[in-house]
This record gives structure tokens, sequence and C-alpha cells, in this order.
């Protein structure tokens, strides 16, 4: 199973309920303000990011990326808060 992060730049709107709910269907824990992580098989980087550009508005950025080693300061949860 591999580890993904996920960080996004809302702009005018800012409809996050959208996004949040589908984060939450992949059990993505919110790591920094912007940033989720979450685990998943059989997927890449760039098929995460066409699922998730459905849940952002058009002028919004989004950034998905496949995790291999990762280290943590101060933040919200650690991808070992995954369930």
């Amino acid at each position: 199973m591999a580890l993904f992060f996920l960080s996004y730049d809302l702009n005018k709107s800012k409809d996050y309920q959208k996004l949040y709910s589908e984060l939450d269907n992949f059990n993505a824990v919110r790591i920094l303000d912007s940033t989720w992580c979450f685990k998943r098989i059989n997927t890449s980087s760039a098929g995460l990011r066409d699922h998730f550009k459905k849940y952002i508005d058009s002028d919004d950025s989004l950034i998905v990326s496949q995790v291999n080693d990762w280290a943590s300061f101060k933040t919200k949860a650690t991808p070992n808060d995954l369930k």
C-alpha cells in the first residue's frame, strides 16, 4: 500500500466541503492546514490528481505525491495516525 500526500490551494469561493468529504472517503488524515495523507493501492499520483480535480474549482491548485520517506515537526497529525 502506497502513501500519498495531497496539498491544495482553494482560491476565490473556497468550497472546502466537497474536497473534505472525498478525503474522508479515503480515510485521509490532515497533517497541515492544506495537506492531507492517505494510503491507496493500485493507483498513481496522476490518477489521484485527476480524481481529486473533480472536487475543486477550476481556479484552485492541487498536488498529489507518492511518499516513500517522511519526517514531521509540529504537525496536526502524521501518517502514523492513518487507520
